[in-house]
């Protein structure tokens, strides 16, 4: 018996739908998995000013402005710089990086703006 598969533009879509949705599960299992950082500017400082991270892992620092002018995350050593407009956040990837001390800074404000990832 020879069985006839009928193809419909609603399938279609259905099994394409399905195909990303399972395509994309590594993806969002793995961010899911990705540590997360805070880190707050106020009065032109970042809190903490030493942040412990992981070493060799990737991880994620939201950086949350609460002054009410901009202020910019910046390292040379892990090469990020990002605007974190006035109560606004952001999220900056970073990493793997090797155990050791990163500088960032506050571009905009460098004689206040200054810290450091501890990396262990």
């Amino acid at each position: 018996m020879i069985m006839k598969f009928r193809f419909s533009p609603a399938r279609g879509t259905k099994i394409l739908l399905l195909a990303l949705l399972v395509a994309a599960l590594p993806f969002a299992a793995a961010a899911a998995g990705i540590p997360e950082f805070d880190l707050t500017i106020r009065n032109h400082r970042f809190e903490p000013a030493i942040l412990k991270v992981p070493a060799n892992t990737k991880f994620k620092v939201r950086v949350t402005n609460r002054d009410s002018t901009p202020s910019e995350f910046e390292s040379n050593d892990f090469n990020r710089e990002k605007i974190v407009l006035p109560g606004n956040s952001i999220t900056v990837f970073i990493g793997p990086l090797k155990p050791g001390k990163y500088k960032f800074f506050d571009d905009f404000h460098q004689d206040t703006g200054q810290g450091v990832l501890v990396v262990e």
